[in-house]
């Protein structure tokens, strides 16, 4: 059985959209798409390349994989750490829409996402891995079906743009289990996930 491991590239206010291009993602009216291009290193693509050499299959939302399915299906570099993972592993796309996906190793997943994403996991050698698609990331967190998560914050304020953890999102507590920085300070955090908060007081007690 795999774990379900997710990847989240976020600015320091919690945006998560169009980390990689301009035109990745202008929903909602968005113009700054590519904002985490300028940080990218060689410590960077090191942690890149360390979590797809992990990978035993993805986890798409419908809005990535479209994404993805337009660019890596062209890299054909056997040695690139992205493409050498992505195209010949199972893909996962959680969709109502999709019809028949023309990337080669996809299956949509159309039903109980709980059921079917319990079931992808348990036949996943390796990592399940999300990458980007952020409104399938915040629903597995409500089912508590993420077991690590890693959090890649760049030191950059956006002030619009989808945030990753939104108002609603429920309740959740995590361990903190690694940490790095890279070189343009890129901060990376990896969580494994305990469950729901604990809560306490800092106040004095009433007979102190």
């Amino acid at each position: 059985m795999g774990k379900l491991v997710v990847t989240a590239f976020i600015t320091l206010d919690g945006v998560y959209q169009a980390p990689g291009g301009p035109r990745e993602d202008r929903g909602g009216g968005f113009e700054q798409g590519g904002w985490s291009v300028p940080y990218g290193d060689g410590d960077f693509g090191t942690f890149v390349a360390e979590v797809f050499d992990r990978s035993g299959a993805f986890l798409l939302g419908r809005r990535t994989y479209d994404i993805f399915a337009a660019h890596w299906p062209r890299v054909t570099d056997p040695a690139d750490p992205v493409a050498s993972r992505l195209n010949p592993l199972p893909k996962y796309v959680v969709s109502q829409t999709l019809g028949t996906p023309s990337w080669a190793g996809t299956t949509v997943l159309g039903g109980d996402l709980a059921e079917e994403v319990t079931a992808v996991r348990e036949r996943t050698q390796g990592e399940l891995q999300v990458h980007g698609s952020g409104a399938l990331v915040r629903s597995l967190l409500a089912l508590d079906l993420v077991d690590t998560l890693h959090l890649v914050t760049f030191p950059v304020v956006l002030g619009a743009g989808r945030r990753f953890f939104a108002e609603s999102a429920v309740p959740t507590a995590f361990r903190h289990t690694a940490a790095r920085t890279t070189g343009t300070g890129v901060a990376i955090h990896t969580y494994e996930l305990e469950g729901r908060p604990r809560y306490g007081s800092y106040e004095l007690p009433q007979d102190a």
